[in-house]
């Protein structure tokens, strides 16, 4: 049975369809999308759910960037991929992801974003608009035509609301002839339930 995990999230392509949670969603999206020998970057390493994610979708043959600004970050998902014998697939950077362009040179297929803070950490080192806007922007640059962005918001604290507005911002402004642009919001959930932004790259790009 082909499956696909992020986080406690798993994806069982031969079962009936179920709407869960924004990461779920988000993974959902994105191995349909991923395949062996690509090139994808984990934007937040968090506890490693989305790198090890991306190192089974990419296979042998493809890479991972993970990026984080905490070494707890780092120490965990190092950890967590080794033990699954997965760690050479993956190059990571101890840095914001601001520096996206600065750290992965090659055009990629896909960027996973999961904003907020490290779970298990402490919750006043967060991701923040200003730095989360500006790698949004060089990630929706880097994909590849037909590569994907997901992003999950956590509104449920007051950084976390503020990056909902900004990042809705951001992606209503994306010219439609580049991009195509899909928010998922649970309209019965309570508030503050994370909600996802996906965003890829037309495959038929406008003339420079």
């Amino acid at each position: 049975m082909p499956t696909g995990k992020c986080g406690e999230c798993e994806v069982h392509m031969d079962e009936r369809y179920e709407l869960r949670n924004a990461r779920y969603l988000a993974a959902d999206a994105i191995q349909r999308l991923v395949q062996p020998g690509d090139t994808v970057v984990d934007a937040t390493m968090g506890n490693g759910g989305d790198t090890l994610f991306l190192c089974r979708l990419v296979g042998e043959k493809g890479h991972v960037y993970a990026i984080d600004i905490q070494m707890d970050a780092m120490k965990r998902t190092k950890e967590r991929l080794d033990a699954e014998g997965l760690g050479e697939r993956v190059s990571f950077s101890l840095q914001g992801h601001q520096h996206l362009r600065e750290i992965v040179k090659t055009p990629v297929q896909a960027v996973m974003f999961n904003l907020g803070w490290l779970p298990g950490g402490n919750h006043e080192c967060t991701t923040h608009v200003e730095t989360t806007i500006e790698a949004l922007r060089q990630a929706t640059e880097m994909i590849l035509p037909g590569g994907m962005v997901s992003v999950c918001v956590y509104p449920g604290h007051d950084e976390g609301t503020r990056e909902l507005s900004a990042v809705e911002s951001f992606c209503s402004e994306l010219p439609v002839n580049r991009y195509t642009v899909l928010a998922n919001r649970f309209v019965n959930a309570r508030q503050g339930t994370p909600q996802l932004f996906l965003i890829q790259k037309n495959r038929i790009q406008p003339p420079e």
